[in-house]
């Protein structure tokens, strides 16, 4: 696991971690852009590059789901009648490709450090992210703002 480019996985190793990398995490991307389906589907691609900063490779026993989807051009998909709408050419589409990277990394980043101790079926625990030691790894990597 790496957050701001550290490589926090490495540094906090209190407790056992698994290798393989399973799980499931959906993702939504809501955005106001005016897009279209094309392009709300080249945007929810770009979840697994804010997943993969974080160091997830997206293994196959992962369980991963990405939507994406916009609330610009209401009753655009109303039954009847033709309808006008509007949408960015696709050269105008980078800055929301980084947006959705970025925000997926946040999104994860601050669950993360939300998260508490929890045991769930078969007696499985999981271990909260200690934010004494995410603190003391982050000044270590100069990377912690005060």
């Amino acid at each position: 696991m790496r957050i701001a480019g550290v490589p926090v996985g490495r540094e906090i190793t209190e407790h056992t971690t698994r290798d393989d990398d399973i799980g499931l995490i959906i993702v939504v991307v809501a955005t106001d852009a005016p897009l279209i389906p094309t392009q709300l589907k080249r945007v929810a691609r770009r979840v697994t590059l804010g997943l993969g900063r974080l160091g997830s490779f997206s293994g196959d026993g992962s369980g991963d789901l990405f939507i994406a989807f916009s609330t610009a051009n209401p009753g655009a998909a109303k039954a009847k009648g033709v309808r006008k709408l509007e949408m960015l050419p696709n050269e105008s589409i980078n800055p929301l490709f980084l947006a959705t990277v970025q925000a997926t990394e946040e999104a994860v980043i601050n669950a993360m450090v939300a998260a508490e101790i929890m045991t769930g079926i078969n007696n499985h625990t999981v271990v909260a992210l200690p934010h004494d030691k995410l603190r003391e790894v982050l000044k270590k990597y100069n990377r912690l703002a005060r």
